[in-house]
């Protein structure tokens, strides 16, 4: 089997190790795997996984945080080229969901000797996620962040923190219009809405955690009121497995959801990336439509 390499070498968790790839295709040929690294290119990640692709290649195993991963998903979805996760970003919500270690080390180890699934792929308006996609006060995090890419200073922490709890009084609330399925809009009053590929689970400790990633439906969730209150007792219903039972949010599951909005552009954080589209919002889920390596011990659903 041979395995390409793609690394983001901007990813916070390899700042400082120059020998990463090295490190990588050691684990990956241990296991007798034929590794071969892809180069840097000027045109960036989607030149880089197209190489990956042209030069044969049955898995390429990205190194990189969500929106990474999203990005090669895109580039990988309905290929039948299997893809590798290794979590090297802040929040890795998918490389948890699939049971993938966080240590890089481990991370190769799980894949090298791993096997493959198929899992959903969301998107909206063309953009492709594997996470969500969040509408409204979050998403101005996600501007924030790219702002502050790769410096991990205690100085740019404390700003984005601060930039939290701005946004979590401060946005104004949106005048949004919901349609699920072609069905007749709904119009919401809210500062946050949320479309996940797939439902969250409930349970004590579950904090965005999904237990199914092929379902092949999207949930939305608006928030019914928004503040750093709101935050307190939403996280505090997911560790504790009660979320739902608090009548925190709305949940609805479609297989396509439409958002439409008075507004010229909105600011969208898909899988941490921050994205300016035109609505309407046009979400769409592509069941089992890539194929990702996942750990051999992964508990099935």
């Amino acid at each position: 089997m041979r395995v390409a390499i793609v690394l983001n070498r901007s990813a916070g968790s390899l700042l400082g190790r120059d020998a990463a790839e090295e490190e990588v295709a050691r684990h990956l040929e241990a296991a007798g795997l034929e590794a071969v690294h892809i180069p840097d290119h000027p045109e960036g990640l989607a030149a880089r996984l197209d190489d990956a692709v042209a030069r044969g290649a049955d898995a390429v195993v990205v190194g990189g945080g969500d929106g990474t991963i999203a990005a090669a998903a895109a580039r990988l979805m309905g290929s039948g080229t299997a893809l590798g996760i290794l979590p090297l970003g802040t929040m890795n919500m998918l490389a948890k969901d699939l049971g993938i270690p966080l240590a890089l080390d481990a991370a190769t180890e799980a894949l090298a000797h791993g096997r493959i699934r198929a899992i959903d792929v969301a998107e909206v308006n063309g953009h492709a996620f594997l996470c969500n996609a969040v509408i409204g006060s979050p998403s101005w995090l996600g501007r924030h962040r790219e702002r502050h890419r790769g410096r991990a200073s205690l100085r740019s922490r404390l700003a984005f923190a601060i930039a939290g709890l701005r946004a979590a009084w401060q946005h104004r609330p949106m005048r949004l219009s919901v349609a699920l399925e072609g069905a007749r809009p709904v119009r919401l009053w809210t500062r946050a809405l949320a479309v996940a590929s797939n439902r969250y689970a409930e349970g004590v400790g579950m904090v965005m955690k999904r237990t199914r990633l092929d379902a092949g439906e999207l949930t939305l969730y608006v928030a019914r009121r928004y503040g750093l209150w709101w935050w307190v007792r939403l996280v505090g219903g997911m560790l504790l497995g009660t979320w739902r039972g608090s009548r925190l949010v709305h949940e609805h599951a479609a297989r396509q959801v439409t958002v439409a909005s008075p507004r010229k552009a909105l600011r969208v954080m898909a899988d941490g990336e921050a994205l300016l589209l035109d609505p309407p919002l046009d979400f769409r889920i592509h069941p089992g439509a890539l194929r990702v390596i996942v750990p051999a011990a992964e508990p099935v659903p």
